[in-house]
């Protein structure tokens, strides 16, 4: 199988595979970093579950994991491991989100000010930019006006991240 088909990093699976349940009962077990690489695969497209591309082990496979997982708590031991020995510290999220202003919020009486309401397709917008932990807590909250790029907004938590190790974002601040 192709090393690039693993989402996590070397040294992020040393950190994640002491935690993972050993020993388990049943038919002979699918590779667990094949698995997990398939599961944060099908997350991340947030497609069907069916769908899982094979080379990450049977679909079932891969969706069985994860529900199991999820009931029995292992993927919050998981996490709660990770917080403890400081590696999820090491780690950030960038996303944004559009907020819709009111009709009446880009001018009062005195004329247009500056404020970050941009016009776009969806009529006036806000865009609220957060880098969050990976528990979701929030570091820092930026606004800009709706029709800004996420990769502009990027810029500006960008220097917030200093210390940590890794940024996740979605396809939309992909950029050189």
């Amino acid at each position: 199988m192709s090393r690039s088909l693993f989402w996590l990093s070397d040294e992020a699976w040393a950190a994640i595979e002491p935690h993972l349940p050993k020993n388990q009962p049943g038919a002979r077990r699918v590779n667990d970093r094949r698995v997990i690489s398939g599961i944060i695969h099908m997350l991340k497209c947030g497609g069907r579950w069916a769908d899982c591309p094979s080379e990450y082990g049977p679909s079932t496979t891969v969706y069985n994991r994860w529900n199991r997982w999820s009931r029995r708590g292992i993927w919050t031991r998981i996490l709660a491991a990770l917080t403890e020995e400081g590696w999820i510290a090491e780690t950030g999220q960038i996303d944004s989100s559009y907020i819709k202003a009111h009709r009446s919020a880009g001018g009062a009486k005195g004329g247009a000010r500056a404020n970050a309401i941009g016009i776009s397709r969806g009529g006036r917008t806000t865009k609220i930019h957060a880098l969050v932990d990976v528990l979701g807590r929030p570091l820092r909250l930026v606004l800009t006006p709706g029709n800004t790029s996420d990769v502009k907004g990027a810029d500006l938590l960008i220097g917030e991240t200093v210390g940590m190790k890794r940024v996740i974002a979605d396809r939309g601040y992909d950029a050189n």
